[in-house]
Parts: C-alpha cells; sequence; structure tokens
C-alpha cells in the first residue's frame, strides 16, 4: 500500500490551465480572420520539438519563454501575421503567462493545500509560473521549473529534483498531470502518480482519450475529485 504522499508535484500546461482556450481568445481578439484554433495548436506543437533541440545539444539551455518565441516567429508568417512588430509579439508571447486555469482548480488547490505541499513541475520557466499563479490565483506553496534542475522533463532529475528539494523519498511526492507520458516518467523515478482528465485540453473540436491507465495511484475526473480521493475537506 501506498504511503500518503506529502507533496503533490503539478504539471502545469493544460493540467491546471487551459492552454488552448486562453490562445485562442487572445488571437481572436488579435486577428479575428486567423484560425485560433489551428494557431493555437500548432504553437504547442512546436513546444516537444523545441525542448528536444536543448535536449541534444543542438542549442544551450533555454528557458521556455524564449522557446515559445522562437516557435511564435516560425509560425507568424504561416498565419498571415509576419507584420506583428515587436511590441506586439512580446506581448503575444506572453499570452503563457496569462493563461487560464480550469474552472475546477483554484478551489481544487486550495483544498489540497490544506493538507498537503502544493509546488508547480513544469517546464515553464520561473517567472513564466509565477506571472500565470498571479494572474490566475493559483496558491503555490512553491513554485519548481525544468529551470531549476536545467533539465526538461521527462529528465529524471526534474522529478527527483522534486523529493531532494524537500527532502523525501520518492514515494512520498506524487506527481499530478492530465498527460500519461509525464506520469509514467515520474513512475519510472518512484514516484506516486495521478492522473486529471482533460479532454478539452486540445479544444472541443479534438476531444482527448482520457482512459485509465491502472499504473497511476489515483485517477480523477478534476481537481475537486482530487481532493475528494485524497481525504481533503
Amino acid at each position: 500500500m501506498n504511503p500518503m504522499p506529502r507533496v503533490l508535484a503539478f504539471d502545469i500546461f493544460g493540467t491546471v490551465v487551459d492552454w488552448h482556450g486562453s490562445i485562442v481568445r487572445e488571437v481572436q481578439a488579435l486577428a479575428p480572420a486567423v484560425d485560433a484554433n489551428a494557431f493555437a495548436l500548432a504553437w504547442r506543437a512546436g513546444y516537444q520539438p523545441a525542448m528536444q533541440r536543448v535536449r541534444s545539444g543542438e542549442l544551450g539551455w533555454t528557458r521556455i519563454d524564449e522557446l515559445h518565441r522562437l516557435i511564435l516567429d516560425d509560425l507568424l508568417p504561416r498565419f498571415g501575421l509576419a507584420h506583428l512588430d515587436e511590441t506586439r509579439r512580446q506581448h503575444l508571447n506572453r499570452v503563457w503567462h496569462r493563461l487560464a486555469a480550469w474552472p475546477d482548480a483554484v478551489a481544487g488547490l486550495t483544498r489540497l493545500k490544506a493538507r498537503f505541499t502544493l509546488c508547480t513541475l513544469s517546464n515553464g520557466n520561473i517567472g513564466l509560473l509565477t506571472n500565470m499563479a498571479k494572474s490566475a490565483g493559483l496558491p503555490w506553496d512553491c513554485i519548481l521549473s525544468a529551470e531549476v534542475f536545467r533539465a526538461y522533463k521527462p529528465d529524471p532529475r526534474t522529478y527527483l529534483g522534486v523529493a531532494q528539494t524537500f527532502d523525501l523519498a520518492p514515494a512520498e511526492v506524487m506527481m499530478v498531470a492530465a498527460h500519461q507520458d509525464d506520469l509514467a516518467a515520474a513512475r519510472g523515478c518512484g514516484l506516486q502518480t495521478a492522473y486529471i482528465q482533460r479532454p478539452l485540453e486540445f479544444g472541443a473540436a479534438n476531444p482527448k482519450d482520457v482512459s485509465p491507465d491502472p499504473a497511476n495511484t489515483l485517477h480523477a475526473r478534476d481537481l475537486l475529485h482530487l481532493a475528494d480521493l485524497l481525504g481533503c475537506p
């Protein structure tokens, strides 16, 4: 039987905040003629290839803010937005700092915080995650990031780094995410895992398979349900 975790470490993009809906709204306001759904999906699709350039050594250590900007500058001409000036490009790139929380997130985190230490474990950089928390009202106890460990998930240094930060055994940390690959990597490092269903992460037109994986410690509909499962008042 698993021990009760002491720290809950959260993936952020898609798990706690709605990146797709947030980007769609900002692009629609900026350029109504652009297919905002396609733009959001294309921007996110560049995320893993950009991180792989860092992992492979092609790029030195690069924060997600800078990787997002590299992807954005490549996208703009494809969507007829090459005319955007530097000020508007910078503002649009910082949409990732302004992502809206899922409707259950703040209430769920607040309940969980009453019993557990809550930290982020995201590939997003510290400034991005801090600004997002301020904007969306996310009540973290601690903001940890790939930037702290100079390694992107799923590098074991990230998951084990959480346990080391709090001087805990890996099994005393529970990774919470809406992505099975993230959770599988965390389990491989000895962490407990909780899957959060986010069927609309990629928008209503692209529903996601949220089938349970029995290898996870817990499977929750949302963060309020996770609080129920963990016995939080």
